[in-house]
């Protein structure tokens, strides 16, 4: 069987939520011990939880990891990021010792991170490496997995980005990643990357997939100057109406980076494994976004975390049709909203699985009455 006959076989396999739970859950949130609807946007997720695992109670996400995709993008050879493309390199390794935004959150919290070498350029050190996405003992390891297809994607200005091939090895590899969570037991995990150059690979495949003009969805990044970003904007609109055609996956291929391609397979596998995922940035929900164009289904297991200040966000997340929860102002990218979208989600289901309904504590609720009928809130 050919590798993209596996992919979509594997994306076919998404199915919908259990509706069923999703109605005992809405039961279950009008008659706890609060006026209805007064957990606002909190009652939603623990609906939408329930709908991923089948129960509306007892629902368990204690269990966390950031699956981080880590790759350098060809087009940065055009002068179109701020920073260099050894940080991409850096910033890998500095994961496994928890000394990055991301990273120093997730060693708080007590959060796994799988890190994995998609296609950084430069040379990471054998010892830092693992082929493994498990250890012995089935735990997600501390180490870098070694993914590598290539040392960076090719410059999307000049040429495609990629094979057709090598896209859907990226995409496979994400959804290997969420196998692996799922077999170590996590519970809830976010998506998040590291790849200098990926604004501008993210900003692309937006314009390609909404037919948003460059100006719309192309920003700084992580701080370009005015001459920078003009530049920046010329070649995603060169690029997108050069040859950017094609499929979902084509599209990936001619503009996308290995790191966006990953993180398009591991929402696809939070469908394929009934896992509920979470959304971090701009990159991040560009991924998302493609991975609702392979199937809309898996829309159902996103959690969008925060508003990102990239300014092509918006777009991206009136595509998905879903709301962030928080705006800090965040446009770190690694997945550094999803710990704290984490924390919230958490809370949604502490509030839904130890509060009591108004009979288990004892209150008259007939004043209630009114509002649940009326729909008064």
């Amino acid at each position: 069987m050919s590798e993209e006959k596996r992919l979509f076989e594997l994306i076919g396999q998404i199915g919908e939520p259990d509706y069923q739970a999703m109605e005992e859950a809405k039961e279950r949130q009008a008659y706890l011990a609060k006026p209805p609807g007064s957990l606002g946007r909190l009652e939603d997720i623990s609906v939408k939880i329930a709908g991923i695992t089948g129960k509306a109670v007892d629902n368990d996400v204690t269990r966390q990891c950031v699956a981080i995709m880590c790759a350098d993008n060809g087009v940065v050879e055009e002068g179109v990021a701020s920073a260099p493309q050894s940080v991409t390199l850096s910033q890998t390794i500095n994961f496994t010792r928890r000394y990055t935004g991301v990273s120093s959150m997730a060693k708080y919290f007590g959060i796994d991170l799988l890190v994995t070498d998609v296609g950084v350029a430069m040379e990471i050190p054998e010892e830092l490496y693992t082929s493994s996405m498990l250890t012995e003992d089935g735990k997600i390891p501390v180490r870098i997995v070694n993914r590598r297809i290539a040392n960076g994607t090719r410059n999307l200005a000049k040429e495609a980005a990629m094979t057709r091939e090598e896209a859907v090895r990226a995409i496979l590899i994400g959804i290997e990643a969420v196998e692996a969570m799922n077999k170590a037991g996590v519970q809830l995990f976010g998506v998040g990357e590291m790849g200098i150059g990926n604004t501008t690979t993210s900003s692309a495949l937006l314009s390609a997939l909404t037919g948003a003009k460059a100006e719309a969805v192309v920003g700084r990044g992580g701080g370009l100057n005015d001459e920078g970003l003009a530049k920046k904007i010329k070649i995603v609109d060169d690029a997108v109406n050069s040859w950017c055609m094609g499929d979902p996956i084509e599209k990936l291929a001619k503009v996308g980076g290995y790191d966006i391609c990953a993180m398009t397979g591991a929402f696809l596998g939070a469908g394929i494994y009934r896992m509920p995922v979470v959304i971090d940035g701009f990159i991040s929900i560009v991924a998302a976004c493609i991975a609702k164009e392979l199937n809309p289904k898996v829309v159902n297991y996103m959690f969008a975390s925060h508003k990102s200040y990239e300014i092509g966000y918006q777009i991206a997340m009136d595509r998905l049709g879903l709301t962030p929860m928080f705006d800090l102002g965040m446009r770190l990218g690694e997945g550094s909203g999803c710990p704290i979208a984490f924390k919230i989600i958490e809370t949604a289901l502490a509030s839904m699985n130890l509060m009591k309904t108004l009979e288990e504590a004892s209150i008259n609720g007939d004043y209630l009455e009114e509002i649940r009928r009326e729909n008064l809130f």
